[in-house]
């Protein structure tokens, strides 16, 4: 298949089962919308870090891991994201042996996305996120190297955008991408509501959006023309940009 009719494509590296619909949901579906094929990397279901409601509840950890996983199979599906690959490697902590990172690095080239999107570099309150950040970088840079399985299609330079933490300030991240998810917000919120373990979260990260909105509006123009926005979702780009115009 040739560059000018493959598909435009995607993937997203998520920590954990609800990490994707929080932080980039309103990207998937939107990019989906506009045809690219999303795919989704879960490592883990977040069963035993991310699940306080269910083991409240008295659920086993067999029970959990179903429970999450059909929520992430369910928002990925209200999403439109093209595919969800469960490496259900667990969490808490998260860890990836050679294999699996192998396993991944086949995903990527499998995929051949266009950009990429995983967490914040530092997270003190969660180290599984930014582990998973540097297995995305890691795996990225192997998935580029021509002496990795040799006759491979190699891949080229994909941009690593980090989607937004919970905590920004103690976190590092500093935005400097942001995405009007306004057309598709219905569909974000309803990927939301697809987490049940996580109910508390869903006004959260609504409010998060509508944050993020007014920072779009104020750097698309501000009060001389800036563009209108409900709800947007912020980024931050690793690797520098090639452009022939600003």
């Amino acid at each position: 298949m040739s560059a000018k009719t493959a598909p435009r494509t995607a993937l997203v590296i998520s920590a954990h089962a609800a990490d994707f619909v929080w932080r980039c949901g309103g990207a998937i579906a939107l990019h989906a919308e506009m045809g690219y094929q999303v795919t989704v990397a879960c490592l883990s279901f977040g069963e035993r870090g991310e699940s306080a409601r269910l083991w409240k509840e008295g659920k086993s950890l067999d029970e959990v891991k179903a429970i999450r996983r059909g929520e992430a199979e369910a928002a990925a599906q209200a999403l439109g994201a093209h595919d969800l690959v469960s490496f259900d490697l667990g969490d808490y902590p998260l860890e990836l042996g050679r294999d699996d990172k192998m396993k991944l690095v086949d995903l990527i080239r499998r995929v051949q996305p266009r950009f990429m999107l995983s967490h914040s570099q530092y997270d003190p309150y969660n180290t599984d996120h930014m582990y998973a950040t540097q297995v995305a970088l890691e795996t990225r840079m192997i998935a580029q190297a021509w002496g990795h399985n040799p006759g491979e299609q190699v891949l080229g330079a994909p941009q690593l955008y980090l989607f937004e933490p919970h905590q920004t300030e103690q976190m590092g991240w500093k935005p400097d991408t942001f995405l009007d998810i306004t057309p598709v917000w219905d569909r974000k919120r309803a990927a939301m509501e697809c987490m049940n373990g996580q109910v508390h979260l869903w006004d959260y990260y609504t409010r998060v959006a509508q944050q993020r909105a007014n920072h779009f509006k104020r750097n698309s123009g501000g009060q001389s023309g800036g563009r209108d926005c409900k709800y947007a979702e912020g980024f931050q780009s690793i690797f520098p940009r090639t452009v022939d115009e600003l």
